[in-house]
C-alpha cells in the first residue's frame, strides 16, 4: 500500500528565531517544511512546491501578510495560518476577512501552533472525502448551503464565506432553535479542545455581516448570553432544509 507524503507547510516570518523554532516543532510532528522570510520569497517558494498549508505571519517587511494571502489565493485554495505580533481585534478581522483559516497571536506556544496546523489540514481533508459523495442542501431564511461544492447563497445570491464562515453556518442551520457554547462551537467547528473563544466571536461577527439583512441587529444568529449563539428558524420554516427543491 503506498503511503501518503507527508503535508507540506510553508512557514513565513522575518523573525529567524520565530521561524527556527516553527520549523523544528513543524519538523517533528512528521511534516515537510519549507520556510521564508518575506513575501516574495514565500510565494517563489509557493510557486516551486505547492503548500498544503501556509502559517503566514501578518508582518512582513515590503509586502504585508495580508497581500502575501491574497497572491496565494489568486493561484488557487490553500489553507492560511496568520501570525500577528499584536493583539487587535482588527488585525484578526482583516486576517479572517481575506479568507485566514485561522489565526495565532504572538507569543504563542509552538505546541498550540502545530495542534492548529493539523486541525486546519483535517479539515481540508474531511472536506476533500465529503466531495466524493452526495449531501443534502441545508436551507433556511433564503440560505442554501451546498456541503459538496462548499457554495453558499442567500436569496440566490452567492456569498464570499470563508473556509471557516462555511463551517460554523452549516453547523448551526444543522442545529436550529438550538444554543450553541462557544467551547462546543469550538470543539465542533474549529475541532479545537482548547484556545481563545474570542476566535469563534470573531467569525460569527463576520458571518453576521454575510447573512444577516441588518448585522447591528441580527434575527438570525442570536447572542445567547452567558452561553454562546442560536440559529432562529422564521416561522413557518422547518429544521434543516434538506435536498428539497
Amino acid at each position: 500500500m503506498q503511503q501518503t507524503p507527508p503535508a507540506r507547510v510553508l512557514v513565513v516570518d522575518d523573525d529567524p528565531t520565530v521561524a527556527e523554532v516553527v520549523t523544528g516543532y513543524l519538523d517533528r510532528a512528521g511534516f515537510t517544511v519549507d520556510r521564508a522570510a518575506d513575501g516574495p520569497a514565500a510565494l517563489e517558494r509557493a510557486a516551486a512546491a505547492r503548500p498544503d498549508l501556509v502559517v503566514l505571519d501578518l508582518m512582513l517587511p515590503g509586502m504585508d501578510g495580508l497581500e502575501v494571502c491574497r497572491r496565494l489565493r489568486d493561484d488557487g485554495p490553500v489553507p492560511v495560518i496568520m501570525l500577528t505580533a499584536r493583539g487587535d481585534e482588527e488585525d484578526r478581522v482583516l486576517g479572517l476577512e481575506i479568507g485566514a483559516d485561522d489565526y495565532v497571536t504572538k507569543p504563542f506556544s509552538p505546541r498550540e501552533l502545530v495542534l492548529r496546523v493539523e486541525s486546519v489540514l483535517r479539515r481540508v481533508r474531511a472536506l476533500a472525502d465529503s466531495r466524493s459523495g452526495p449531501a443534502p442542501l441545508l436551507r433556511a431564511a433564503g440560505l442554501t448551503l451546498d456541503p459538496v461544492a462548499r457554495r453558499a447563497t442567500k436569496d440566490g445570491v452567492e456569498l464570499p464565506l470563508t473556509l471557516r464562515e462555511f463551517d460554523l453556518l452549516a453547523y448551526l442551520l444543522r442545529h436550529p432553535g438550538q444554543a450553541c457554547g462557544r467551547e462546543a462551537l469550538m470543539r465542533e467547528v474549529w475541532g479545537w479542545e482548547f484556545g481563545d473563544l474570542s476566535t469563534v466571536t470573531v467569525h460569527v461577527r463576520r458571518l453576521r455581516s454575510k447573512v444577516e439583512d441588518d448585522p447591528a441587529r441580527p434575527s438570525l444568529i442570536q447572542t445567547v448570553w452567558g452561553v454562546g449563539y442560536r440559529f432562529d428558524v422564521p416561522d413557518g420554516e422547518g429544521g434543516e432544509g434538506g435536498d428539497r427543491a
